[in-house]
């Protein structure tokens, strides 16, 4: 951009200007260029793996953010490098959050990446207690006590082009600042000369030796309590309170090794659509997610509801002869087809009327340790609505609380021991141009205070069995935990 595009965007009124350089990258991945440019608090790095065997053709590194938003419970508080500058009590905190991005009026320039910045960060499972005052304030304890909501102000940001080999560095600039142009610039260059030095090296981790033991885990339930809890839901079934519930158990071991080593582990164990490593500076989110939340893009809406899970195969034969039994399982299907009405609904209630579809229908998709159902719903978003709005219809997933789902969730807080925290919620971004990526947090391990906390959950129907769905949590935490062992290797072995 040269300078008099950059003034007449500043006397169009845009308060934030993006400022970019574009490189070749094929000596660096995006990992080595989260290692030299961003490892520090409030950073992330953002991957993708579609269908389960091929990298995404983008990945987002977020530079270390001097703005933060927090809220816990109805208490926003929003940081600048480490200060608190505002403090309030927002009755709703999502239309906070929504003024709050208003802030940043950012233009769209042809050529940058259609992600260049945002706000990036994580909305909690009980954010839905802001849209749906039946539920209340969570009855049940917070021993991990993580924000409901953090959304850090991405205003730096590199775009790596898997396929291509280059990137985009990208700054956003206030042009009311003295030589806000020359010194977004002078900022480009500075991170260019960063990525030309030598990345330190971090310790190898050995696939080739033996796979140490899964490690013990303390779990919110025992599988008798557990048992017990599904038991229950059947019983509210059977009495025509609910169709279904998704309960979940919290797994928790103690903890060792540097977070983005876990990363490391998990992006080859278990690649998935949704890879992301947040540091949070007081704790880190590692995950992987397969399933979407929500996605807005150019005003469509998508879900893409997963429900119905077998371990793969030891052999093709047997993956094939499990994927043959999963689509044949009646609970399973009936549940899959529950969750593709209520996404349906969701949807419906911020499309416009007659353009929701059902563009995918009960499709496998595999991963490294489990195969998936999955089905795809999208609709265009209303006129007069963001993405905002779509979160708040959407939030939690179907896949993550159960249908009728307010009912659902009222169950899940009478039985589940503790708060759900980043567990079922969104992670992902709000883009400066409407656009929003989110995925639901499974799969997703919480780090804080040398403890590792990870939780796994199940839909529960009339005909489910106790002791499968107990070993169905254990089968979707597998990946993690194998993850944690490779990370905690000693280089001795």
């Amino acid at each position: 951009m040269i300078r008099e595009e950059f003034l007449r965007l500043a006397a169009e009124g845009y308060n934030r200007i993006p400022l970019a350089l574009e490189t070749i990258a094929d000596f660096d991945t995006p990992l080595s260029i989260y290692l030299k440019l961003a490892d520090e608090p409030n950073s992330y790095l953002l991957e993708s793996v579609q269908g389960g065997e091929k990298w995404g053709r983008y990945s987002m590194i977020g530079l270390p953010c001097r703005t933060v938003l927090r809220v816990h419970d109805h208490t926003v508080s929003v940081t600048h490098d480490g200060v608190e500058t505002e403090r309030l009590e927002a009755e709703d905190p999502l239309a906070f959050v929504e003024t709050f991005k208003a802030r940043y009026n950012v233009p769209t320039i042809p050529g940058l990446p259609r992600f260049n910045g945002g706000l990036v960060g994580y909305f909690g499972y009980d954010c839905v207690r802001y849209v749906e005052p039946r539920l209340g304030k969570c009855p049940n304890p917070d021993p991990v006590g993580v924000p409901d909501i953090l959304l850090m102000v991405s205003d730096a940001v590199v775009v790596f082009d898997n396929l291509a080999g280059k990137m985009h560095a990208i700054v956003l600039v206030d042009p009311a600042q003295p030589e806000a142009y020359e010194a977004g610039h002078a900022r480009l260059q500075a991170l260019m000369e960063k990525l030309r030095q030598p990345i330190t090296p971090r310790r190898g981790l050995d696939l080739t030796r033996p796979q140490a033991a899964e490690p013990v885990f303390r779990s919110s339930f025992t599988q008798g309590d557990y048992e017990n809890a599904v038991d229950t839901i059947k019983e509210y079934i059977l009495a025509g309170d609910c169709m279904q519930v998704v309960p979940s158990q919290r797994m928790s071991i103690d903890f060792k090794a540097a977070p983005i080593d876990l990363y490391r582990a998990l992006r080859c164990f278990n690649p998935t659509p949704y890879m992301y490593f947040f540091n949070f500076g007081d704790f880190h989110i590692v995950g992987s997610s397969p399933e979407v939340l929500v996605r807005v893009e150019d005003n469509l809406i998508t879900v893409r509801p997963i429900a119905g899970t077998r371990p793969r195969g030891a052999t093709e034969e047997a993956d094939h002869a499990l994927e043959v039994d999963l689509l044949s399982d009646d609970k399973e299907i009936a549940e899959h087809l529950m969750l593709i009405d209520l996404g349906r609904n969701d949807t419906g209630r911020v499309s416009e009327i007659g353009s929701v579809k059902l563009t995918e229908k009960m499709v496998i998709e595999r991963y490294s340790n489990v195969m998936h159902i999955v089905s795809n719903v999208t609709g265009q978003l209303k006129q007069g609505l963001t993405a905002m709005d779509a979160l708040r219809a959407i939030l939690p997933a179907g896949t993550l609380s159960g249908a009728p789902k307010i009912r659902a969730m009222e169950i899940i807080d009478e039985l589940e021991p503790v708060k759900r925290g980043v567990y079922g919620g969104a992670v992902g971004y709000l883009a400066w141009n409407g656009n929003m990526d989110t995925a639901i947090a499974i799969r997703t391990a919480v780090i804080k205070n040398g403890e590792l906390h990870v939780q796994a959950g199940g839909g529960i129907v009339a005909d489910s069995v106790p002791a499968l769905e107990w070993e169905e949590t254990l089968n979707k935490r597998r990946a993690m935990f194998r993850a944690v062992a490779l990370a905690e290797q000693t280089p001795e072995g």
